[in-house]
């Protein structure tokens, strides 16, 4: 399995964090992320987790990383720019809440792997 991360920014740097329904109580916030079906690129991973969690589109840029995973599993993760297409519609049955936070302004209970994502990526 292949576990993909978005991270994705606004036109003013800001980045896109969801909480997560089914993550641990007091690590609820993180990027979008979600495995990779079989055929599908890890760019288009990106553009349909988005789209599928919050009904925004997005256009993936550079890789930010790569490395072995939990489980076994590879991970990795995209730095990906809002097109300004799509609407904020959440998936209720995944996530809970979403916002645009400020790199520097980021919410309690965000996986440090993230936060290193966000960082690793800052443009």
């Amino acid at each position: 399995m292949v576990g993909v991360t978005g991270v994705v920014r606004d036109p003013d740097g800001n980045v896109l964090l969801l909480r997560h329904r089914f993550w641990a109580e007091d690590r609820q916030w993180g990027l979008p992320t979600g495995g990779a079906q079989r055929g599908e690129t890890f760019e288009q991973t990106v553009v349909r987790e988005v789209r599928e969690e919050t009904g925004l589109e997005v256009r993936v840029g550079e890789m930010v990383q790569l490395r072995s995973g939990f489980q076994l599993r590879v991970e990795v993760a995209y730095a990906a720019g809002y097109t300004g297409g799509g609407t904020m519609r959440l998936n209720p049955m995944e996530i809970l809440e979403a916002r645009w936070c400020a790199p520097d302004d980021l919410p309690k209970g965000l996986l440090e792997s993230h936060r290193r994502l966000i960082e690793a990526s800052h443009p």
